[in-house]
């Protein structure tokens, strides 16, 4: 039977991805940096190998025997203090991807991208057509860029790609909690820790189906695209829907105006070059809910037959999965 490498599978599409492959029967090898943590979180059917995307030598080991590959590994923080890890992260890993996939010849690199790499106004709808020539206003997002240049150039040398594109990613996973997102948002409603909103909204997109969208598009033609989201909902309605679902009966906090989020996330900024600590909210995180841009998965719909959860039962599944978990309690 022939060998997959899922990299990037103790993140939450990765685990996802990991656990519907080896549903369908597929034999999954996993890059990782901690076996023994890996092990903790992953089905035991894997095959466990040690290493990290940024050595050159054990991406190609961890390769070598696979037919297909499944690149999720990345940072999707928006801030480090050093923020070259980006770099070596996000684009470095990638390069070293692509270059064991072409000395090996494997049959299929499936790579996750990001909506990041799309060029659209503020608020507007877009889909997979045009791809931001300029360089974004992050750390993160020019790292996600340029990674995704460099997968476009590997396709030139005969590589064969596809690339998907989540949103704002929630649900099942191994770190429930992610930062500016949904899981983190229910968290932070149930301890009581959420005086006000940030300006601003995202799209979401449920977890599993992250993963299974991936997996569909595993037989697309080389260089398709596939956006993979729900809809885009504001804070105040992710919030809203949150404590509803949790039965939080005060209101539900109000949006800080733009200009104090944009004093605020500076502020933030200056101190967290002197504490290391990541700020309360980065500039980088502000720009991202500023964007307020309306992804289309239209393409994935018709293409792959893709169809996403809706935001409220993927929410109660997460919700579910939380309280099984302990991490909040009933209300």
């Amino acid at each position: 039977m022939s060998l997959t490498l899922v990299t990037g599978s103790t993140g939450t599409i990765g685990f996802n991805i990991v656990k519907l492959l080896i549903e369908r029967g597929r034999s999954v090898r996993v890059l990782v940096r901690d076996v023994t943590k890996a092990k903790a979180i992953l089905p035991a059917e894997c095959d466990f190998f040690q290493g990290d995307i940024t050595s050159t030598a054990k991406v190609e080991e961890a390769m070598n025997g696979c037919e297909v590959v499944y690149h999720c590994a990345g940072l999707p923080e928006q801030w480090f203090s050093d923020h070259t890890i980006f770099d070596r992260v996000n684009l470095g890993g990638t390069v070293n991807i692509l270059a064991s996939a072409k000395r090996l010849r494997i049959k299929k690199l499936v790579y996750t991208s990001t909506i990041d790499v799309f060029q659209a106004g503020k608020s507007q709808e877009y889909d997979e057509s045009i791809i931001d020539p300029k360089p974004k206003g992050t750390h993160y997002e020019r790292s996600k860029q340029k990674a995704d240049q460099e997968v476009v150039e590997s396709m030139r040398d005969g590589l064969d790609v596809v690339f998907l594109h989540p949103s704002a990613v929630y649900g099942p996973g191994p770190r429930i909690a992610e930062s500016v997102g949904v899981n983190d948002l229910i968290l932070k409603s149930h301890n009581k820790d959420l005086p006000m909103l940030v300006p601003g909204g995202f799209p979401v997109v449920y977890s599993e189906d992250v993963a299974l969208g991936h997996i569909l598009a595993e037989n697309a033609k080389c260089g398709s695209r596939y956006i993979l989201s729900d809809k885009y909902m504001t804070l105040t309605d992710v919030v809203s829907q949150i404590y509803s679902q949790l039965s939080i009966e005060k209101p539900v906090p109000i949006s800080m105006p733009v200009w104090f989020a944009k004093v605020f996330a500076f502020a933030g900024k200056a101190l967290s070059s002197i504490t290391k600590k990541n700020p309360l909210l980065s500039r980088g995180e502000l720009t991202f809910l500023q964007w307020q841009a309306k992804p289309i998965s239209k393409k994935a719909k018709e293409d792959l037959d893709w169809n996403p959860t809706s935001f409220e039962d993927g929410l109660k599944v997460t919700i579910s999965q939380m309280k099984e978990s302990r991490m909040i309690g009933d209300s």
